[in-house]
């Protein structure tokens, strides 16, 4: 269910962060909303893996727009299976038009995982000059 976008009355970078797991497997999570006219911090943005994914074959995070029929506009195929912060991956625009619902679906194959925790974030910068 799309929530309202998050907007603070001063500048500064917002975010909006999601934990998943091992349980999210062929579940698409819902990470939040971003305003229309925000830009995404690319760089700042993307997957803290805490506790590695261990399915047996693909542990991977695809992120992006929920009006992108994959949810991967924005990072396809981030690696859970290793430590580390792994951030979008996609040559895409990530200055954002309409208030933007944002989804992640974390796909794990082969022998089913018994571990695995992460941390989602998108970092953006809002359209509040003005």
């Amino acid at each position: 269910m799309a929530q309202p976008a998050r907007l603070y009355h001063t500048q500064q970078v917002h975010y909006l962060r999601k934990g998943i797991t091992y349980a999210d497997d062929g579940t698409t999570v819902d990470v939040g909303t971003i305003p229309a006219g925000s830009m995404v911090l690319k760089p700042l943005s993307g997957v803290l893996v805490t506790t590695v994914f261990n399915a047996g074959s693909t542990n991977v995070l695809d992120v992006g727009p929920s009006t992108d029929s994959g949810t991967d506009l924005w990072a396809t195929d981030l690696a859970l299976g290793a430590l580390a912060f792994v951030p979008l991956d996609e040559a895409v625009t990530f200055l954002v038009s309409v208030d933007t619902y944002v989804q992640a679906a974390v796909d794990l194959t082969g022998t089913a995982a018994t571990t695995g925790a992460a941390e989602i974030v998108i970092c953006y910068i809002p359209d509040n000059d003005g």
